[in-house]
């Protein structure tokens, strides 16, 4: 008896110890299992002849719960057997419509809508990769995307028909076919009645019999760290590599998950759908997010795990406070950006939600995930981590725009709890595909000889610091592009846009940082030409013309000339440190009055009223 009683109390204090010494160790052992369990998954689906898609892992679950919600969108389910049979007839007519073979590369231009998951599945049916399409973009950078890809089809929603119209001729010139889904029936859309009047059953697996692991999937755009949008390769293997990291975070069949994110986003096509069809959940789909409508609809639907980005909670955070703010059967919330005091307030406000906040750029070859609820951290490191996606924080010269070498050219590791470039090596367990169409943009991402000759690294092009504890966090985002309301933002385009202004001899585009807010909201600096003027009303209606309100530069500061460093990039360092207080800028300022339709001077009692939260941007 005293034996036993001496090994329970010997248990007893060895976890004491250990959760004194390792706090984290159940967490990561939890996490720890399920990914090995999701590689070895995914292993045997790559072995296989032909490999397991996410085709196919879709096509088992309409076996095995056909009658099970796929989608829940306003109000109406969509079962998995339902968008099987959609998606069948909406192959065959783009099929029948547009000759498409396997290999053609398809784009689309869909709002958020269970439509744009037919499509999607039909032509992954018709082995035809799928080009995601910004519905915001408009005018060049709609062109430009549609150029990366080099679709032989654009297929578009009615109600983003206006999107193209004004570019129909440039599309058709491109070579690119263009078909509306609305109620009618031409040569140049597809009525419901065609679809409907399609037959329903099964295509023949002959038509996508060369698609392999290494085939692309799906095109996502993204502004990386300079230039235009890039279209981001996403292959068959790499959406299952995406889908499992995301998995680790315990997501399973009975979850209901709520999305008010964009489809043509990774977040919400790869993380939101196909995490559901993995996981043989639930989604519910929202055609836009809705801060008031956010909780009525998770007690509608009995939701369990709600997507976010930083700008959702801190929306959510700042809705009118209600009785019933905690009553909900959300238990996670999964995504990332979120502000370690607007984490904070969500957790007091809305109860014990489990935050899964991650970090993983769409075309990166690195990841993280935060498995404890370790409020600010991007993910906590592991022997996994290190394993599949080594990385390496190293020192970055922020006014250079490079990474700092010693003198043998080699980059420097940065100590613990300092911050550093991330950059994770390529390997076989862990590529980078790089970008479509571009080989010189995707090498830029491609950094060499970095701490020995020949070795080649992934340049995330984010600032991150990893603390005594194996906790990593997101600091800054460097080189072109900055983020605003959930969007990547290309300096290099808004610039190349405004530059076409006739009153504008020269511009530099940039983020500022504003109180409260996250990321940072555009800003240009111009040099107005001899004798003109800068024209308010003119600036407002070109850019509601040309480009999604969240890129619209929303501060102008003029000045007489744009001083740039001995490789004729601009100073934008000491711009963006300066910002738009009248108090600090001697230039002239302005700012966007959206109500009045025209930008108009800034002066201190506006700024402070910015400040203050008082004006709405």
């Amino acid at each position: 008896m005293l034996a036993l009683l001496g090994l329970l109390l010997a248990l007893v204090l060895s976890g004491l110890l250990v959760r004194s010494w390792c706090p984290f160790l159940g967490d990561d052992v939890r996490v720890f299992y399920r990914a090995v369990r999701l590689a070895v998954l995914t292993w045997r689906y790559s072995r296989r002849q032909p490999p397991v898609t996410l085709l196919d892992v879709f096509l088992q679950r309409v076996q095995q719960q056909p009658d099970k919600a796929l989608v829940l969108f306003q109000g109406r389910p969509f079962t998995y057997s339902e968008l099987d049979r959609h998606s069948n007839q909406l192959a065959r007519v783009l099929q029948r419509r547009a000759t498409l073979q396997q290999g053609d590369c398809v784009a689309i231009l869909l709002s958020n809508q269970p439509l744009f998951i037919s499509v999607w599945l039909a032509l992954a049916k018709l082995g035809c990769p799928v080009s995601f399409l910004n519905f915001n973009i408009r005018a060049r950078s709609l062109l430009h995307c549609l150029q990366c890809c080099a679709p032989r089809l654009l297929i578009v929603g009615e109600d983003l028909r206006c999107s193209v119209e004004d570019v129909l001729p440039s599309i058709r010139e491109e070579n690119v076919t263009v078909l509306i889904l609305d109620d009618k029936c031409t040569t140049e859309s597809i009525g419901k009645d065609e679809i409907q009047a399609a037959s329903d059953q099964p295509l023949p697996l002959s038509l996508r019999s060369h698609v392999t692991f290494k085939t692309p999937f799906t095109y996502i755009y993204t502004s990386g760290t300079t230039g235009l949008p890039k279209a981001a390769i996403i292959t068959h293997a790499r959406v299952h590599r995406m889908v499992s990291f995301i998995m680790t975070c315990g997501i399973q069949s009975n979850d209901v998950i709520y999305t008010t994110l964009p489809l043509y986003h990774s977040a919400g096509s790869i993380i939101g759908i196909c995490g559901s069809i993995y996981a043989g959940a639930t989604v519910v789909l929202r055609h836009k997010f809705s801060a008031s409508q956010f909780w009525d609809d998770c007690r509608k639907y009995d939701v369990t795990v709600i997507q976010y980005i930083g700008e959702v909670l801190r929306y959510l955070c700042n809705s009118p406070k209600k009785s019933n703010d905690k009553d909900h059967k959300v238990r996670m919330a999964l995504g990332n950006g979120a502000r370690p005091d607007i984490w904070k307030e969500f957790l007091n406000r809305f109860g014990n939600i489990q935050v899964c906040e991650f970090y993983g750029a769409t075309e990166g070859n690195v990841g993280f995930f935060n498995n404890t609820g370790k409020i600010g951290a991007s993910g906590r490191i592991n022997v996994l981590t290190r394993m599949f996606m080594p990385f390496r924080l190293i020192k970055y010269d922020v006014d250079r725009e490079a990474p700092v070498r010693d003198a043998n050219g080699h980059c420097i590791e940065v100590a613990k709890g300092e911050t550093g470039l991330l950059i994770a090596k390529i390997t076989s367990k862990s590529p980078f595909t790089g970008y479509a169409g571009n080989n010189a943009l995707s090498n830029q991402k491609r950094l060499r000889d970095v701490f020995c000759k020949g070795d080649l690294y992934f340049n995330s092009g984010d600032l991150m610091m990893l603390d005594n504890d194996n906790f990593i966090y997101f600091k800054d985002r460097i080189g072109d592009t900055f983020r605003w309301k959930g969007e990547n933002v290309s300096t290099t385009e808004v610039a190349d846009i405004l530059s076409v202004l006739d009153f504008i001899q020269e511009v530099c585009v940039y983020g500022v940082t504003i109180p409260g807010h996250e990321g940072r909201i555009g800003m240009a600096a111009i040099q107005l030409r001899n004798g003109r003027d800068l024209d308010g009303e003119q600036l407002y209606e070109y850019l509601r013309a040309q480009l999604p309100s969240y890129a619209w530069p929303w501060f102008v500061r003029e000045q007489k000339s744009l001083e740039t460093t001995g490789t004729f990039k601009y100073y934008k360092v000491m711009l963006m440190k300066e910002g738009f207080n009248p108090m600090t800028v001697q230039e002239p300022l302005y700012v966007l009055d959206e109500q009045k339709g025209t930008y108009i001077p800034l002066h201190q009692e506006l700024y402070n009223s910015i400040i203050a939260g008082q004006v709405k941007l």
